[in-house]
């Protein structure tokens, strides 16, 4: 087993693994093909001294996901269109990556900050107002969730998802990673990024009441300039959920993040639970550490960057 807490994250046709040292992915290439590339967790913020201590470590992984995962994913859509390869600039990620903070940001957190103020415009107590932002970003998470989810495109990747959670499920039991003794997996983890965004809406709502009503500029202001310190919390507070998991208390307080993964999470075929052992195989290769015994060995070739994303 491990030493490594592994996390993942779903692409498009393909599944991201996060390890100690480095990060592996692995496709499905337009040609029937399993590719694989890995790289090396040591640039931007993972070379801080402190990125590993609490609350900064949960900036690294809000990093990871924002800027490494949205690189991947769209790598990981670029070679499903193209069918040739992939050549993605910086430009391109630059862009998809503001245009996914300006929607994210917008949508999770000024809309329901909007909504409730014009609500509770003429009701005195504070709280309400709250109340109100609050009850309005769940409703739109989920919505949000619900509505991608009934897409072809968007179902596949949560196909994926599902098998990245069941990969990991084998890795940290200690069983070999092959399709049937993976299959056995939920596809719920309790350190699903679904959960992570789950504990980050509660503790807005929480965190937010404490800005209390103030002049429109500031609690815009404070929505923003609190996202990081909220993310830090979040993330602390799952590490912690998922280290006491089988405390009857913290699996209630945890349960609506594994209920949230019934819309994130489907089940994969077999061929998807192959790209994720290929994805975890590179990752722990990559980390130096041992496949466990008796795993499947699905055949793989390197993904060819071209040069255009070899210089991204």
């Amino acid at each position: 087993m491990a030493r490594f807490n592994y996390g993942g994250q779903a692409l498009i046709e393909g599944v991201l693994m996060r390890g100690r040292d480095a990060i592996a992915v692995a496709f499905r290439h337009p040609d029937g093909r399993i590719v694989w590339a890995s790289e090396p967790l040591t640039s931007g913020p993972h070379g801080w001294r402190l990125a590993k201590a609490p609350l900064v470590r949960g900036l690294i992984v809000l990093y990871e996901t924002l800027v490494v995962g949205t690189r991947w994913l769209i790598r990981s859509a670029s070679l499903q269109a193209s069918g040739e390869g992939l050549e993605l600039g910086k430009g391109s990620v630059a862009l998809m990556l503001l245009i996914t903070l300006v929607l994210g940001v917008g949508l999770f957190f000024l809309l329901p900050l909007f909504v409730a103020s014009v609500a509770a415009a003429n009701v005195e107590a504070g709280w309400v107002q709250h109340l109100i932002e609050g009850l309005v970003r769940v409703a739109v998470f989920l919505g949000y969730l619900v509505l991608v989810s009934r897409t072809p495109d968007i179902r596949r990747v949560f196909e994926y998802h599902g098998a990245e959670h069941m990969t990991i499920h084998a890795l940290e039991h200690g069983d070999p990673l092959t399709v049937d003794a993976v299959r056995r997996y939920p596809t719920a983890h309790p350190r699903c990024g679904t959960e992570f965004l789950v504990v980050v809406i509660i503790l807005s709502i929480l965190v937010f009441s404490l800005v209390g009503r103030q002049d429109a500029a500031i609690m815009v202001g404070s929505r923003i300039v609190l996202i990081p310190v909220i993310a830090a919390l979040g993330y602390e507070l799952l590490r912690l959920g998922a280290r006491y998991r089988a405390n009857p208390i913290v699996k209630a307080l945890m349960a609506p993040g594994i209920l949230v993964q019934m819309i994130t999470t489907k089940q994969p075929s077999d061929d998807q639970l192959e790209v994720a052992i290929v994805s975890m195989e590179q990752a722990l290769t990559a980390d130096g550490e041992a496949v466990p015994a008796g795993s499947a060995e699905p055949a793989r070739d390197p993904l060819e960057l071209g040069a255009a994303v070899a210089a991204a």
